[in-house]
């Protein structure tokens, strides 16, 4: 068979390439991915463009194998339409069609990454973290008539994200076209998914009542800054110091909101030994979780935790195409962020199988796994391969199941060339006071090669 042979000096050659094309087949799915448009779908229908082909083109973008939808478009000779109708569909796919895309792919996707952390401690015993943050798109480029006589940014969308940090997968996405629109505003859907054992991480722009409530009623936990006018709880007693932890001093209280149903809660109190970017130099946190299963110092360090999401949003601008600025409608470039999301995730379960298949190796010389080296193999060789072997050919693959898959991954990751995938990280920046230059001083050109040589300016 060609595709045996065909695998088998790849697996060789860019087992990475291998291991994303298996999980693409298992994750992305043509047959899964068309009849959730057809679930999903209110105005939009289906005549010669199947939307598992929009998203594979899309994909290709997310992955950074096309620079554009119009290349992708144009690279690919069976696409059955042309592009004016090809653009006439992405720019009105439906929000909720790019939700359930990222829904359903996280999971088919979770059971696989299940197998490859099982030996992994959890953040939180007893509960499954998750990790809510907004993501508004950067300003487009403003190719639509509409746009052309304003100056300022144009906005395509927001969307707020939930991340599962132990399995480092996006579990949920919810677009809005509308980029003005309060974060907090658009969590009713959200809160819909809460399911009970569930501890949620969110910063101070979901410290509201009615989110606190509902996560409680829900029977979920929650670790959530507090907001400086909301939900201003009364306190029930004076604030104990319980000790100095990783940022500060921290301090405990009980306190309760007001309401039909009045919920007790604790405030979690850190005096920073640094200031914030905002300088603020004591942050307050507000959780539901019981005293008796995780104390105010380990409730701080989960709290910080928390930034791990905003790590990953910084690999999917790094990393992966998810701000496609060319892309100015709404319902498009949201499309585009939803696919890139889906592509993190396939990056990550590959990052999971590499560390598990090589952690004798990394462990022993201090290694950590890079994404960015993950999705520069991806980039150099995939197209290759596709070229070698036509899609069709791959077919079979996706009918693996999640314990076959995570096999398949783990002997797959044992090829690999770690040394080619680790990370390179820098030594902490030194602060620096940046001291006030005049904006004329501030535009002048210098030559480099005469800084170098010490020459003046």
């Amino acid at each position: 068979m060609a595709l045996e042979a065909i695998v088998e000096r790849f697996t060789k050659r860019s087992p990475v390439t291998v291991m994303v094309r298996r999980i693409l087949q298992h994750a992305m799915n043509s047959q899964w991915i068309d009849q959730l448009f057809e679930a999903q779908r209110e105005k939009q229908y289906t005549r010669e463009l199947l939307f598992s082909t929009v998203v594979d083109l899309m994909a290709l973008v997310a992955l950074g194998l096309r620079p554009s939808l119009h290349a992708a478009a144009q690279a690919d000779p069976q696409l059955p339409v042309s592009l004016t109708a090809l653009y006439d569909k992405v720019n009105r796919t439906e929000p909720q069609v790019v939700r359930g895309l990222v829904q359903e792919g996280a999971k088919r996707l979770l059971p696989v990454m299940q197998k490859l952390k099982k030996a992994q401690p959890p953040w939180a015993a007893g509960y499954q973290v998750r990790v809510l943050d907004g993501n508004h798109l950067p300003a487009s480029q403003k190719r639509l008539k509409e746009l052309r006589n304003f100056r300022g940014a144009a906005l395509p969308g927001q969307s707020l994200v939930v991340y599962a940090p132990e399995m480092g997968l996006v579990v949920d996405v919810l677009p809005a076209e509308d980029a003005h629109t309060q974060e907090r505003a658009l969590m009713g859907p959200i809160l819909e998914q809460v399911k009970p054992g569930e501890l949620w991480l969110a910063d101070r722009n979901f410290s509201t009542s009615k989110i606190l409530l509902a996560l409680d009623e829900k029977q979920a936990a929650f670790i959530i800054r507090e907001h400086g006018a909301s939900p201003n709880p009364t306190p029930l007693e004076e604030k104990r110091e319980l000790g100095r932890g990783k940022t500060g001093e921290v301090f405990e209280q009980a306190v309760k909101i007001e309401g039909d149903k009045p919920l007790k809660l604790r405030r979690i109190e850190v005096h920073l030994e640094e200031p914030t970017e905002d300088g603020e130099t004591v942050i307050r946190i507000l959780t539901n979780v019981p005293a008796e299963k995780m104390g105010a110092l380990a409730v701080a360090e989960l709290y910080r935790g928390r930034w791990k999401i905003e790590g990953m949003f910084g690999e999917l601008e790094a990393v992966l195409e998810s701000e496609v600025r060319s892309l100015g409608q709404p319902k498009a470039a949201l499309l585009a962020f939803g696919v890139a999301v889906m592509a993190y995730n396939v990056l990550s379960v590959v990052k999971a199988a590499v560390e598990v298949g090589q952690e004798e190796e990394a462990a022993k010389r201090g290694w950590q796994v890079s994404t960015f080296y993950i999705a520069t193999e991806v980039k150099a060789t995939y197209s290759g391969m596709m070229t070698a072997v036509e899609p069709q050919e791959w077919s079979g693959q996706g009918e693996e199941s999640a314990e076959q898959l995570s096999e398949v991954l783990l002997e797959l990751a044992k090829q690999v060339k770690l040394s080619t995938l680790r990370k390179h990280p820098r030594a902490a920046k030194k602060k620096v006071k940046k001291g006030y230059v005049s904006a004329e001083e501030a535009r002048k050109h210098v030559a480099t090669a005469r800084v170098l040589k010490g020459e003046k300016p």
